[in-house]
């Protein structure tokens, strides 16, 4: 290769830097930001102060936490509910009790279900109401209402699960089923392990419990890191394990570039880089870490209390120590669109470097 050569090819590189065309994969900060003219789109640069205020606007693309119980200190005491089987032992010792015969020092009465208005007959005292109490309370609720006719008698109890005692689980574990709550501290871990746990093809499993007219949502994730959260079960529950729906799209320069869904309720700008295997070091602009998001209309505010546009765009400087902590302390919404811009200088350094060789290629052959 003679000089006039070397010379035709570097032309035609710094050619292809001017006009862009160098193959590239993403876009250069400037290109999104620097031309910022459509009156509908905002740009705001992150810091340590504007990530906090940005974490008070209205979220995006969700509710913006997940609804679930407040924290237990652990299992509660054992409820007695419609359908349990309520078994009761009367004891006395007079000779002419009535409500043993002669010589009987106790008697077993028939296994009572409580009633759907939460009672249960007692012979000699019509209907006790029971639902809601603890077995020691209903106890004590019965010894009363016996006195007046038996002084001496003592009652006995002992309760059992009945069939409307149970909760379902639905869908995403190895065995759905009906399953029966047979002491009351039955948690929802305890549930989903005897179903035989999570199915396996269930990605990022999310938690719904359905009790009643309310629903609740926790990522399973979240369910084993804090104790508290596991919750004790109730008849009637239904449990659905589902594969968590919200996700953050990412391109440009990252190590990769895809649809990734969310494994934990919040994920952090800086996370979410990391969960991307960082950036590509001889493509990326650290100081021109993107984030494009949509919010709705009725979030835009004009004092700072909520985005001033429809549009945003965030833009972080992941060089300095305010801007990593910006993205430390700022949250990824659903449908986000995180981008990392390529360097505008790596090209230019690439194109030098491919001159560099085609001289020293050249030298070799004179």
């Amino acid at each position: 290769m003679n000089f006039r050569a070397v010379i035709a090819v570097m032309l035609l590189a710094v050619g292809m830097l001017g006009g862009c065309s160098l193959p590239r994969g993403g876009p250069i900060a400037s290109e999104i930001v620097g031309n910022s003219t459509q009156d509908d789109i905002a740009i705001e640069r992150v810091t340590r102060t504007s990530a906090r205020d940005i974490q008070k606007w209205p979220a995006s693309g969700w509710h913006g936490h997940y609804h679930w119980f407040a924290r237990q200190s652990g299992p509660g005491n054992r409820i007695i509910r419609p359908g349990d089987l309520v078994t009761l032992t009367i004891w006395d010792n007079q000779d002419n009790s009535l409500l043993l015969g002669p010589e009987q020092r106790s008697a077993p009465l028939r296994p009572e279900e409580v009633t759907l208005e939460g009672s249960v007959f007692v012979p000699y005292v019509d209907n006790i109401q029971v639902n809601g109490l603890t077995p020691q309370e209903a106890r004590r609720v019965i010894q009363d209402r016996l006195t007046p006719i038996a002084p001496s008698a003592q009652v006995q109890i002992e309760v059992r699960s009945g069939r409307r005692n149970s909760a379902d689980l639905v869908s995403g574990v190895r065995t759905p089923g009906s399953y029966p709550l047979p002491d009351r501290n039955v948690s929802l871990l305890s549930l989903i392990a005897q179903a035989g746990g999570v199915d396996e093809s269930v990605e990022n499993p999310l938690i719904r419990l359905v009790r009643g007219d309310q629903s609740y949502e926790i990522p399973m994730d979240s369910l084993y890191k804090d104790p508290a959260k596991n919750v004790i079960l109730r008849g009637g529950d239904q449990v659905i394990v589902d594969e968590e729906e919200r996700f953050f799209l990412a391109v440009g320069s990252t190590q990769k570039e895809e649809q990734v869904f969310f494994h934990k309720e919040h994920i952090s700008a800086m996370e979410a880089l990391a969960i991307l295997g960082g950036l590509v070091d001889t493509r990326a602009n650290p100081q021109g870490i993107l984030i494009l998001r949509e919010y709705p209309e009725s979030a835009v505010r004009a004092d700072r209390t909520g985005p001033p546009m429809r549009h945003m765009v965030f833009v972080f400087d992941i060089t300095n120590a305010d801007g990593v902590y910006g993205a430390k302390n700022f949250q990824i919404q659903p449908s986000d669109i995180v981008i990392a811009s390529e360097s505008a200088v790596k090209p230019a350094q690439a194109v030098i470097a491919l001159a560099g060789s085609l001289f020293a290629i050249n030298n070799l052959f004179d």
